[in-house]
Order: structure tokens, then sequence, then C-alpha cells
């Protein structure tokens, strides 16, 4: 259990290093939490930074969710507590102490989280992403509903103790779109089309 409790506040410090803030201020950009859409992610590095420095925040937010999952794994540590270190690593970029507890969605650090996990469930989840976005091409309806499919996968594939911090996950990444689930329902939720993406890149 002491070992849980390093790993676990490790995988929550470790989440919450912003990668959208820290390039952004890397990159001389404002906070991207003051800019576009106001949530520092990818996406909205984007808008601020470009392709490039966007691509960066991605790598960084995943691989935060991964590293510190797949180190414990390594050591030994049972499938149960490699989903609270997961969970943990999640819920530091979510609430990041170093950044005033203001930080993103955790899209991609929960995919990061559950590659190192079972990686059969973080890949379907990356591949409903994809599929949901280019069917409807909404982020948001794409971030939920993969976030949904990945958890009701994983209670086929995982030890149902395991699917707790799955389930936790799950429903705060849900949650942490609730502004966009209310856009989506009353059909005002901006699309993401490739005139746009253009635009918004030539704009910047």
């Amino acid at each position: 259990m002491l070992l849980l409790l390093i790993f676990s506040c490790l995988a929550y410090l470790i989440g919450s290093l912003s990668g959208a803030i820290i390039v952004c201020k890397c990159a001389g950009l404002p906070d991207p939490r003051t800019q576009g859409s106001g949530n520092p992610g990818a996406s909205n590095v984007l808008r601020v930074g470009g392709k490039g420095l966007a691509s960066i925040v991605l790598f960084f937010d995943i691989f935060k969710g991964w590293f510190l999952v797949i180190a414990a794994g390594y050591i030994g540590m049972p499938l149960l507590f490699l989903g609270w270190v997961a969970f943990f690593a999640f819920l530091g970029h979510l609430f990041p102490i170093f950044f005033r507890f203001r930080g993103g969605k955790g899209v991609a650090t929960a995919l990061g989280g559950l590659l190192a996990l079972a990686w059969p469930v973080g890949l379907l989840m990356l591949l409903i992403w994809l599929l949901v976005l280019s069917l409807f091409r909404y982020i948001s309806l794409a971030s939920i509903v993969s976030a949904i499919i990945s958890f009701f996968y994983a209670l086929y594939y995982l030890p149902f103790a395991v699917c707790i911090p799955v389930f936790l996950m799950s429903a705060l990444l849900i949650s942490c779109h609730h502004a966009n689930i209310r856009r989506l329902l009353k059909g005002s939720e901006p699309k993401l089309s490739k005139a746009n993406l253009v635009r918004k890149i030539e704009n910047e």
C-alpha cells in the first residue's frame, strides 16, 4: 500500500504538469487558459500556436498518463494498483496543483493511462474517438462517446475491481464536457471542418 501511495502521489504531480501551459510559456505565447476555448489542451494550443506546438502538447499529455503506469507495472505492482496510478495522473491533469487547480479535460492523459493499463482498451478508445470525429466532426462528442464505450469494454476485458478507477476517469471526463453536452443538445456546438481548421491556423 505504501508503494501505491508513493506512485499515486507521483502520478498526480506528473499529471499536474500541464503540457499546454508549459509549452505556451516556453514559446512565449499567452496562457492557453486565457485564449480561445480557455482549455489547456492540445486543441486549444492548435488555435494559439499552430500544429507543431499542439503535437508536442498532445504527446506530452499522453506520455504523462502512460509513463508511471508502465513504470509501476515494470516493478511488479498489481493491475488494480496500476488502475489507480492511471487515475491519479488523470486527476492531476484535471486539477493541477501547480496551476491553481485549473486543468484540461483529460482526454489525452486518460488515453495514455489506458494504453499503459490495458492497451486494447486504450486502442479502442482512440479508434472510437477517430471514428466519431470523422463521422460527426464534433471533438467533444468523440471524447464523450469514446470514454463511454472504452469503459464498457474495460468491464469486459478487465477484472471488475480495476474498472472502478476506469469508471471514475470516464465519469470525470464526461463531466468536464458538461458545457459541450448542453451545446450539443441545443445544436450550437461548433463542428471541426478542414476549412475552419485552415482559417484558424492562418489567423494565428
